[in-house]
């Protein structure tokens, strides 16, 4: 085989291994959450709140939100 063709071989493999840990990541986050749901930490609700404040908000003010937040007297 050409080293073009085994490159992109390489690439493929390269791939399928990093769809595997994401999936095994994902399915590891969901369980958590679940199991914090359960143990009543927080409600499903809350979560889903929490999600779309996230997801919503750029990197850059999470970082400076949370900065903030580590800052304030308890």
């Amino acid at each position: 085989m050409s080293r073009d063709v085994l490159g992109i071989l390489d690439i493929a493999g390269q791939l399928a291994s990093l769809k595997d840990v994401d999936y095994k990541n994902t399915l590891a986050i969901a369980a958590l959450i679940e199991l914090l749901i359960d143990k009543e930490l927080f409600t499903r609700q809350e979560f889903a709140q929490k999600t779309q404040e996230l997801e919503s908000a750029s990197l850059a003010e999470m970082i400076i939100k949370r900065r903030s937040e580590l800052r304030k007297p308890r």
